[in-house]
């Protein structure tokens, strides 16, 4: 995930996201559906800011805030907030409201607690509909005034991750009608967008920023106002939904995804909270494409399409859910690059980085428009196309998709390999975009033993990994398709890889392998995590594999929550960076499910333990993004990273590749076949239920028991042809 660094400083560059005004997210709620999310505080209101940019609460649309301010008032003053809740789907909040003491001079006119509001919001895929339920509890007819002030500046999401404009484009003077206020800009790029707010009833005044209802209600009376507010672009056709339409659309839609995926119930209350927040979070940043589903990668900063948030979160839960993976793999082969073009890092057969639709985009005031500046989103497409087959033994989607997936390993030879020497590396041609383009991403990432930072062209460990197991899962789906000779040219480029990979990167006195070749192939001697990866795509020699975890769970690696990017003691080393010592759930998710792969089950019941810990001490039992990389001190939960996305994806879905390591799942769809590997299950998890687990038309219902060091399962239900087995 980047933080938005490129080439032009080291330390604060354009896209940097800045930590100004980030308090505001902690705390509040959000919503997604679609392109659009929201972040309003608990009495469901977005409190307009100064400067504008200090907030980032509002309704974000297509990377453009549409809603900077919708603020309820009764009398002009704040109504008291009694509770609230985002359901489950994270589309509707539901705040319960009151009034304050109101006054008339010095005498008391309307005591608190005497109405109630239900302020609901539901948010559409372009548009957010808000429903005052009034009730009167007091004792005598009630009168008074109900405001709602409403802004709308249209700023860019880059500009309010901190990226200064020098120009911008203009607000249009707002247009009030009896019962309709509209609010526009025309941006740079010669869109408009308009902020289409629809009020009923009437209200009795309506402003160029508020309307007022005059309520007046006898003892029990009850009144309802509905706020339909929609989001515009262009000449676009408008989105005719209404709420209701709109409520049914987003339960069926939940319904549906439930549907797709295994339901897992445990003995562990607090897991079992841990797993209902992911699945929830899950639904929620799962955004419908053209192409299928496809996971967007977070809120606030990310929630948009990127390749590798999408591959590797698809990868995380392809064992409970392989529809992710599916919808992603369509999506990604629908956007692969098919030309040169240096602004956006694209080559033929490349896979995408990161899409965005603002008005910063279309103008190329950012390179994100559609970026393909990453090294490891091609290899890791094959990877998850492989994985998808071996899950789900979908022939079709294969062949569908393989013209992409020979398009994807012919860039990672031709063009991925920048200098020929059999590695595959980045660099950047346009000097605009990324300067680190694998999953460190910050400019700061990929650094020497002495601190100074790796010039490029570079080869990051974990992308050799990749590309060996992306020729491997590619020589698979050949011969599966009959095709022999491409199936032999990719096993001797996987056994090539496998040749000079060890000799290159690992580094004895580490007792690991190197972050990382510069471009004098000088190693990055440097602890980090990025070698973990090794051992989930299987590179690793069985001794290598246990001398890397060894390191990785040394006191320097692991913090008891879970393992740092790098390693204490080291030169850039900072238990408060994102990528030089912070703690990601995803990539611990990664390495413990190499763990299991190498048969570590101690390694991997540690950091499934410590990151179960971190979640059971975090707001709703949701992981970030990332949180600071500090040693675990008694009586305190994980120190948050102050800009991280909450939710987000691949943390979201760590829980499941959590999951599926430990009890060791894998399937053989041609054998119609379930196989547990050396399940293992820790301490404080003694059982497990796991529903709706399919393959093909068939599903299964099992039971597994910890019994001293053993797991047991047991068959529940079964419903079509499928067997379940187990081996040590």
């Amino acid at each position: 995930m980047p933080e938005g660094q490129s080439v032009s400083s080291p330390e604060v560059a354009p896209y940097y996201i800045s930590a100004v005004g980030a308090d505001a997210l902690p705390g509040s709620s959000v919503l997604k559906q679609g392109d659009a999310f929201g972040i309003l505080d608990g009495s469901g209101n977005i409190v307009s800011a100064t400067p504008p940019t200090a907030s980032l609460q509002g309704i974000i649309f297509e990377d453009t805030r549409y809603l900077s301010a919708l603020t309820l008032t009764i009398e002009g003053k704040p109504p008291m907030l009694l509770s609230s809740t985002v359901t489950g789907e994270s589309a509707l909040l539901e705040a319960d409201l009151s009034n304050p003491d109101m006054y008339e001079g010095e005498q008391l006119r309307l005591r608190r607690g005497s109405v109630h509001i239900r302020n609901t919001l539901l948010l559409g895929r372009a548009a957010l509909f808000q429903t005052l339920d009034v009730t009167n509890y007091a004792a005598t007819r009630s009168t008074f005034g109900l405001e709602l002030a409403v802004e709308a500046d249209f700023i860019d999401l880059f500009e309010l991750r901190g990226t200064k404009r020098r120009r911008h484009g203009t607000l249009l003077p707002p247009k009030m009608g009896p019962a309709q206020l509209v609010l526009a800009y025309r941006g740079l790029d010669r869109v408009e967008r308009r902020t289409e707010i629809d009020l009923t009833p009437k209200p009795a005044r309506i402003e160029r920023d508020r309307a007022r209802w005059q309520i007046d209600l006898p003892v029990g009376g009850e009144t309802t106002i509905e706020v339909a507010i929609h989001f515009r672009s262009g000449h676009r056709p408008a989105p005719t939904a209404t709420l209701a339409e709109t409520r049914d659309t987003i339960n069926r839609r939940h319904i549906d995804r439930e549907r797709a995926a295994a339901r897992i119930a445990t003995s562990n209350e607090a897991f079992d909270d841990w797993i209902s927040r992911s699945r929830a979070d899950l639904i929620m940043l799962i955004t419908d494409t053209a192409d299928g589903p496809y996971p967007y990668a977070g809120v606030p900063w990310f929630s948009t399409a990127f390749g590798r948030d999408g591959i590797i979160t698809a990868l995380e839960c392809l064992w409970s859910d392989p529809s992710v993976a599916a919808g992603t793999l369509r999506f990604l082969a629908a956007n692969q690059a098919t030309k040169h073009d240096e602004h956006a890092a694209s080559d033929p057969g490349k896979i995408v980085h990161e899409t965005r639709k603002g008005e910063m985009a279309a103008l190329h005031e950012i390179p994100y428009g559609k970026y393909y500046g990453s090294v490891d989103s091609t290899p890791l497409f094959v990877m998850l196309a492989d994985a998808y087959h071996a899950r789900t033994g979908d022939v079709d989607l294969i062949r569908a998709i393989w013209p992409n997936i020979e398009a994807a390993t012919a860039w990672i030879r031709d063009y991925g390999d920048v200098d020929k020497d059999g590695f595959v590396e980045y660099g950047n041609r346009s000097g605009s975009g990324l300067v680190n383009q694998g999953w460190k991403d910050s400019s700061d990432a990929i650094f020497h033993r002495d601190g100074r930072l790796a010039e490029g062209p570079i080869a990051v460990v974990e992308v050799q990994a990749y590309a060996y197991a992306a020729y491997r899962g590619a020589a698979r789906l050949a011969r599966l398709l009959d095709k022999a000779d491409r199936a032999a040219a990719y096993e001797r480029a996987a056994k090539e890889m496998e040749e000079r990979f060890d000799a290159a990167f690992w580094c004895e006195e580490l007792g690991t392998y190197a972050l990382a070749l510069d471009r004098d192939k000088k190693q990055c001697q440097v602890r980090a995590s990025n070698a973990g990866h090794v051992l989930f795509a299987g590179l690793a020699t069985p001794e290598r594999a246990k001398q890397v975890a060894a390191t990785l769970m040394s006191p320097k690696g692991f913090c008891e929550w879970g393992i740092r990017t790098v390693a204490e003691g080291e030169a850039r080393y900072n238990p408060m960076s994102y990528h030089n010592g912070g703690v990601w759930p995803h990539d611990n998710a990664i390495i413990a499910s190499g763990f299991a792969r190498y048969g570590l089950r101690t390694e991997l019941m540690r950091v499934m333990t410590g990151m179960f810990g971190a979640a059971t001490l975090l707001p709703l039992h949701r992981l970030p993004e990332l949180f600071c990389g500090f040693a675990r001190r008694a009586d305190f939960g994980p120190i948050g990273y102050p800009v991280a996305c909450i939710p987000q994806a691949w943390s979201t879905a760590s829980v499941f590749a959590f999951m599926g390591a430990a009890v060791g799942i894998s399937f053989d769809a041609h054998a119609k076949r379930i196989d547990f590997r050396n399940p293992i299950l820790p301490e404080w998890l003694p059982q497990v239920q796991i529903a709706n687990l399919r393959l093909g038309a068939a599903t299964v219902d099992l039971a597994l028991e910890r019994k001293g060091k053993s797991v047991s399962i047991k068959v529940n239900d079964r419903d079509g042809e499928v067997t379940v087995a187990q081996a040590d």
